[in-house]
């Protein structure tokens, strides 16, 4: 199994940027995907997750109405649309997959890929 992220990168504050975490190796349909992100000292937040249909999604307050996430089943890919970029938001993200239904803890989740690094000037 793996998981691919990618498009990270540095932005000014009020800037864009969309990840990209390819999934191969294991059933996509079958499996929820969340983000997660590690700041400098700090410990690794949830951030969204999307269900196996897509149907239902769920974001941490901080990121609430600024990041989208999105799934294409047919590419085996999941999105995260990250507008309105804010310095706090500077972190390592990651990728995950899950055999349950968007599970918002860490600890349901099966398989990481390796983090992609957002920055975020002032």
């Amino acid at each position: 199994v793996q998981l691919q992220a990618s498009g990270g990168g540095l932005v000014q504050a009020g800037g864009s940027l969309r990840l990209s975490c390819a999934v191969s190796g294991l059933t996509f349909g079958n499996s929820a995907i969340a983000w997660f992100r590690q700041a400098p000292g700090k410990e690794r937040e949830f951030v969204t997750s999307i269900s196996r249909s897509g149907d239902r999604t769920y974001y941490a307050e901080s990121v609430k109405g600024r990041f989208t996430i999105s799934r294409d089943d047919a590419g085996n890919t999941v999105y995260l649309q990250m507008n309105s970029l804010k310095p706090e938001d500077t972190a390592d993200y990651f990728c995950a997959a899950s055999r349950l239904s968007a599970p918002t803890l860490e600890q349901y989740y099966d398989y990481w890929g390796q983090g992609t690094q957002v920055t975020v000037s002032s």
